[in-house]
């Protein structure tokens, strides 16, 4: 009897794996005539078995962002989200625009020049799922962008299209870090690939050029001294402890402008992430004035920074140009 069960359930098995790569294949070729730069699977296990999210928390170098407190367990686990989950597609889009290079006395970080990526990308990854299920209608699919509890950067090195540098940012070999990440939960069975490895090497430019020393060490970005989190994240009133912001009205790019796997960073081929020249060039004036609050607010409107909101970038704006009172002002 066994001889006889024994083949069978190999022809079984190569049966199944034909099918998950026959189905691979075609999500593959979905996600890039959707417009993604790169799309990799990964089976939908634990992504963190060595704690490294929770250590990080513990550390207390999350801050006050309490939403990565909040179901900080599903994050790390999509079949907590996707019931009999059994794989996870991971997605890059590049939002990178050659042309324009963070200058002059009010810097806006690359991402945030362009339309939201939250909308550019949720939509798109919405057709990817329309296209899963068509394949296979009795699937389960679960889009994800960078609101869900996922984490991202960890899915796209299990996947095989980014690793998690020495700066916490995703690396790929032929897209830089100036991408957008997604990723799609599903009970479909496909084809894992391989993870990606560290090439970073013995690099540490991003660790030495960060302008608040906000590393801890490699791979460990302390929310308390980085700049981001402090010009985007926070709403409350800046005061003597608050570190300098050295130009960057939101978010920062210092650490990936000098990263050497930039130099293959392809431009984006998205045009809502084209340079709006109201964020490319901040008028001071326009980002100091409470009476032109108008113009701020339509400046911003649409951009990933819209929900960061006037009053804090106002505020930003305020320190960096060394405006009196900008400690007293209070974005909630």
């Amino acid at each position: 009897m066994i001889g006889i069960r024994c083949p069978r359930a190999a022809w079984y098995r190569r049966s199944v794996d034909l099918v998950a790569r026959t189905r691979t294949e075609a999500v593959r070729a979905a996600a890039l005539e959707l417009g993604f730069d790169a799309v990799g699977v990964a089976r939908a296990d634990h992504a963190d078995p060595e704690g490294r999210l929770e250590a990080w928390i513990e550390a207390g170098f999350a801050a006050d962002l309490e939403y990565m407190r909040t179901h900080a367990e599903d994050r790390a686990d999509p079949r907590r989200m996707v019931p009999g989950a059994k794989s996870v597609v991971a997605l890059a889009m590049s939002y990178y625009a050659p042309e324009y290079t963070p200058d002059g006395p009010l810097k806006v970080s690359r991402y945030a020049v362009g339309d939201d990526y939250h909308t550019v990308v949720r939509k798109r990854i919405r057709r990817l799922r329309k296209r899963l299920l068509a394949i296979d209608p009795e699937a389960l699919v679960m889009p994800t962008v960078d609101t869900s509890p996922m984490l991202e950067r960890a899915w796209a090195e299990r996947a095989g299209i980014a690793w998690i540098g020495k700066s916490t940012m995703a690396i790929g070999t032929r897209l830089g870090t100036y991408t957008f990440l997604a990723t799609l939960i599903t009970t479909m069975e496909l084809e894992p690939d391989a993870p990606h490895a560290d090439r970073c090497g013995t690099c540490t430019r991003c660790l030495d050029a960060c302008p608040t020393d906000a590393f801890d060490g490699p791979y460990r970005l302390d929310a308390r001294r980085c700049i981001t989190y402090w010009n985007v994240e926070q709403r409350a009133a800046f005061d003597a402890s608050t570190p300098a912001l050295h130009g960057w009205l939101a978010g920062c790019d210092v650490c990936q402008e000098v990263c050497p796997w930039n130099k293959f960073a392809r431009p984006t081929h998205e045009p809502r992430f084209a340079v709006r020249p109201a964020m490319a060039t901040p008028d001071p004036e326009v980002f100091t004035a409470p009476e032109r609050d108008a113009e701020l607010f339509e400046a911003i409107r649409g951009t990933a920074v819209h929900r960061t909101g006037t009053a804090a970038l106002r505020r930003n704006a305020r320190r960096i140009l060394g405006i009196e009172g900008a400690d007293d002002e209070h974005p909630q």
